[in-house]
């Protein structure tokens, strides 16, 4: 569970106070903490920290802001993407050398441990840009050989903390699970092993640098296999179990933490959802594809630079049979919208429908490279999700979208309603996504982890690197992919 930062524009202004440049906007919140009076910015002055507290600085980042901001005509969404592209730089990344080599360290914002799944994709729309900065590519090493020696920690956690912490965050050590020292926290989540190997593979396709698969990497490959094994339950429940002493349900897994049974299909045991959310029925339906492409990465990199030829075949026969066992388990035949996608299974026939906005969901896999855009499936299962049957889909008088459990009722996720741009192939679509982005961001000129659907002052997390740098990710695509008319066109 992460820490809540229940931002009520009242807090919006610890946005300014994080980047060193607090802002003369006009704030007053009476002692009751409700909102009076929260005026938006119209100076568009940066919000970014002063040049001398950002954690790492990038020419190629730099210019790359240069670029986008006289490209774009609306002042607004320039202010924004130049607060929002860099914030995981400018805020979370620690990097150094550990052994001669490269180390980085990537806080998620507001929380001081690492998620393996946050900080895969906090660095990931700066990978493009490595061939021409050495040190951003030396940063990006840094991140991927910290996420293997964080698999080889501990391939059932999903965050880490900074070893060079002198004040780490420990707040979990009571859950009744095997917790060690360098965790933060130990939910597994089948995402937390993908979102390296996806980082690792992008990397080296960009770059040509095969230096990260080392003895680290096959080290920490043959962990990540052994763990899907084990997860698959077929010899019985495995040796992962979690327990937490909470108020919040799916802070928790019952049946001894083992959580409820699943049938050993094939499928790939999930106790977490991506939103550190127990899962109700194990087999958590696109982590599961996430794995399935994975491993087909994994075992591309192991056959071509590591010459591993029998480690990269039971990567690919582990990817075909998840695959086969998803087309049997994981589709419903829908009464209005057809054949969809569950978003949870338990191979005993039970189907979950609804769709979390953390990514992966069933909205993103086609984001991720798990899914074809336009298979039929998956386009039932995208209308399905964007609309009032999926029991996660709030709508209101500032804007709609999928939110989750987590947070709870009435609370978009500004990521969904990214990940509904990054799958459109509508142009309008794309526009009015970026638009209701702009509209929502409650003055700060960043993104939130949600907000409330009637009023975008009623956010949570002020600092929250991964949806800020999606929100620069989606903005660059847009420009890259020759849509900028189209950004120009938003007023």
């Amino acid at each position: 569970m992460r820490k809540r930062n229940i931002g009520l524009c009242a807090v919006a202004a610890a946005i300014f106070l994080i980047s060193g440049e607090l802002q003369a906007h006009e704030i007053t919140v009476p002692k009751d903490n409700t909102i009076v009076h929260c005026n938006v910015p119209t100076d568009y002055k940066s919000n970014r920290p002063a040049v001398d507290k950002r954690l790492f600085k990038s020419k190629a980042v730099e210019n790359e802001i240069v670029r986008i901001k006289k490209l774009l005509k609306n002042p607004k969404l320039g202010w924004m993407f130049e607060n929002c592209f860099p914030n995981t730089l400018d805020t979370t990344v620690r990097y150094r050398k550990t052994d001669g080599k490269d180390d980085t360290v990537v806080y998620t914002g507001d929380i001081h441990a690492m998620w393996l799944r946050d900080s895969g994709a906090q660095v990931w729309p700066y990978v493009q840009l490595a061939n021409s900065d050495p040190e951003l590519k030396a940063m990006l090493a840094g991140v991927i050989r910290r996420q293997f020696k964080c698999i080889i920690i501990d391939p059932y956690a999903n965050a880490f903390l900074d070893p060079h912490d002198p004040n780490p965050d420990h707040q979990w050590m009571s859950d009744m699970t095997d917790m060690k020292l360098e965790l933060h926290e130990r939910k597994w989540e089948i995402d937390s092993l993908c979102y390296p190997i996806r980082l690792a593979y992008h990397y080296w396709k960009t770059t040509g640098d095969t230096s990260i698969f080392d003895e680290e990497w096959l080290q920490a490959i043959q962990l990540v296999l052994q763990t899907f094994l084990e997860q698959q339950r077929k010899d019985g429940s495995g040796p992962y179990k979690f327990q937490r002493v909470t108020e919040r349900q799916l802070d928790t897994m019952n049946n001894g933490g083992l959580g409820n049974p699943v049938n050993p299909v094939g499928l790939i045991v999930s106790c977490f959802r991506p939103s550190d959310d127990a899962t109700t029925f194990q087999f958590l339906v696109p982590s599961n594809f996430f794995a399935v492409t994975s491993l087909r990465k994994a075992a591309e990199v192991l056959e071509t630079v590591n010459k591993k030829a029998d480690l990269a075949v039971k990567c690919k026969n582990l990817a075909e049979e998840v695959e086969v066992a998803l087309k049997k388990y994981a589709i419903f035949n829908h009464s209005e919208y057809g054949r969809i996608y569950a978003f949870e299974v338990d191979g005993f026939g039970n189907q979950y429908l609804m769709d979390d906005a953390n990514v992966p969901s069933l909205l993103a896999m086609p984001y991720l490279g798990d899914m074809d855009v336009n298979d039929p499936i998956y386009q039932n299962t995208r209308k399905y999700v964007w609309s009032k049957d999926n029991p996660y889909f709030f709508k209101g008088t500032a804007g709609e979208g999928i939110g989750g459990p987590h947070i709870g009722y009435d609370m978009i996720w500004p990521m969904s309603i990214m990940m509904k741009a990054f799958t459109s192939t509508d142009e309008k679509e794309i526009q009015s996504c970026i638009k209701m982005l702009m509209e929502t961001e409650a003055g700060t000129g960043f993104m939130h982890e949600s907000f409330h659907k009637d009023d975008p002052a009623n956010f949570t997390r002020s600092w929250f690197a991964w949806q800020n740098t999606l929100f620069g990710e989606l903005i660059l695509k847009q420009v890259n992919e020759g849509r900028l008319d189209m950004l120009n066109a938003i007023k």
